[in-house]
């Protein structure tokens, strides 16, 4: 696809997704994803589009300059900010690893953007996970005390690309970190990566996590964890049994 200029790629993506924008759906995504005054997703704006719709406009799009994609990243628009997101996760999938750096490090430059959980969710482990697998990760140390909520929740989400690797050291230094965490979406994100420690590498790992810190660890990210162990055991964390 031949664009003739940075504003013409742009026009012709917003064109595509409004296509498929729908006041409903969009006002039923603004109650979801917590945009009322005081939630941390206030203010946040939706056209109302589905995410399988926004990964074929991703799939048009996926070769537009990285000047463009970041233009898109500042968006007001949350689909437009999620839709630059999965197209440098296509670009990293793509990329050696000097153009995964150019794209990890402008994920990091601008998390700002990457303002809900959905934006990390699908972004998060596969550009800056995937990056930092055989490097230093003190970045994510560093995320992961930040007073912004999605970079804490991106410094352990990152982390799920070393669990599906077999790895899980960092995942729990972080979940120790993390695991006074004012917020409840980081309380869900830490209990998920630690059911997938036990669900893909090591249910004993995840066990030996959990005798030493669960009667520590808040109730919603206790009950995210043990979701996949039998029912008895569950009970026996849930009462403080164990």
């Amino acid at each position: 696809m031949v664009f003739a200029s940075m504003k013409d790629i742009l026009e012709d993506l917003r064109k595509d997704l409004n296509l498929y924008a729908s006041p409903q759906k969009a006002e039923f995504l603004k109650r979801f994803f917590k945009t009322g005054k005081g939630q941390y997703g206030e203010g946040d704006i939706f056209l109302g589009v589905q995410v399988p719709v926004s990964r074929k406009i991703v799939r048009k799009y996926a070769n537009i300059p990285l000047d463009n994609i970041l233009n898109l990243l500042r968006s007001k628009i949350h689909e437009e900010r999620l839709i630059a997101l999965l197209i440098m996760v296509e670009k990293a999938k793509r990329s050696d690893d000097s153009g995964k750096e150019i794209l990890f490090k402008k994920y990091l430059e601008n998390t700002l953007y990457i303002n809900n959980w959905d934006l990390v969710d699908l972004s998060a482990d596969k550009i800056v996970g995937s990056y930092l697998f055989e490097k230093p990760k003190d970045i994510l140390y560093s995320l992961a005390v930040s007073e912004n909520l999605w970079e804490r929740r991106i410094a352990i989400l990152a982390t799920f690309d070393f669990i599906k690797k077999g790895f899980y050291e960092d995942t729990l230094k972080l979940a120790k970190i993390l695991l006074n965490d004012r917020h409840d979406l980081i309380h869900k994100v830490v209990g998920w990566m630690l059911r997938e420690i036990g669900k893909r590498c090591s249910q004993e790992v995840l066990e030996k996590f959990l005798l030493a810190n669960y009667k520590k660890m808040p109730r919603t990210m206790l009950r995210y964890a043990i979701e996949r162990l039998p029912e008895d055991l569950r009970l026996q964390y849930l009462t403080g049994e164990k």
